[in-house]
């Protein structure tokens, strides 16, 4: 009888920020091949399975790891950081599953960028400020569709949250002055949920300065847009739902 495979989001770092289901799948693992330049190895602590580190590995490689485990009627767990449905290259290796007729799950995660605004003690869609929210990067190795150039995108002037971007910060700074006025509130959050997180706050045109000053060159995301003032200082504006003047199906 053939196996399984389960993508699971591991969360951004804290060990406790996986879910239940993905912590008992992980328990549970024969096999398992982890993200080992980004997820936390605290996850794997008592984690009785064969495990490999994806960090020197190709899609080749781990693609015969996951079918030898399946055709061995192991259940295999393929740990991406944060949640799977950003850039964690899932997609390429579901196609070769689908191929090879392997039954796979995915199992969602908290992505970095929830737990950034979390750290921030921010909510990233203000009534009458920003309804809208943008999660992106700038080209780089890997180019963007000439459509969403972080230029292009900034002239929405809604909340954006910017993924591995921070060493390309000259470059991320110029595009997004081409829709975001100079003053725009920005932050940038350094590995979070980890013990050595850190936020660094202050305006657009300001940016390469903070990163600079901070060290700051990798694993890192960039929150921006006049959302942000909120977790600062009173903006005024309240959502409707909870308004004493305001009527739905449950309160009349």
């Amino acid at each position: 009888m053939m196996g399984k495979v389960y993508f699971i989001g591991a969360g951004p770092g804290d060990p406790e920020l996986i879910t239940l289901k993905g912590r008992r799948l992980l328990d549970h693992a024969e096999v398992v091949i982890y993200a080992g330049s980004l997820v936390n190895p605290a996850l794997l602590h008592g984690v009785k399975a064969e495990i490999h580190n994806s960090a020197s590995m190709t899609l080749e490689d781990t693609m015969a790891v996951i079918e030898n485990g399946v055709k061995s009627g192991k259940l295999v767990v393929r740990l991406h950081t944060g949640d799977t449905a950003f850039y964690s290259a899932i997609s390429e290796q579901i196609e070769r599953l689908r191929r090879l007729g392997i039954e796979y799950e995915v199992v969602p995660g908290v992505s970095s960028a929830m737990a950034g605004a979390a750290l921030l003690g921010q909510e990233l869609t203000i009534p009458e400020i920003s309804q809208t929210v943008i999660f992106t990067r700038i080209e780089g190795r890997t180019p963007v569709p000439e459509t969403e150039r972080l230029g292009s995108l900034a002239k929405h002037g809604a909340t954006m949250v910017i993924f591995l971007s921070v060493g390309m910060i000259g470059k991320v700074r110029d595009e997004l002055m081409e829709g975001y006025p100079g003053d725009t509130p920005v932050a940038i959050v350094e590995k979070a949920s980890w013990p050595q997180q850190k936020v660094v706050r202050g305006m657009l045109q300001d940016i390469v300065e903070l990163v600079e000053s901070e060290g700051i060159k990798k694993t890192a995301l960039i929150f921006v847009g006049e959302s942000l003032k909120a977790s600062t200082c009173s903006m005024g504006k309240e959502s409707k739902l909870y308004n004493k003047d305001f009527t739905h199906e449950y309160r009349k």
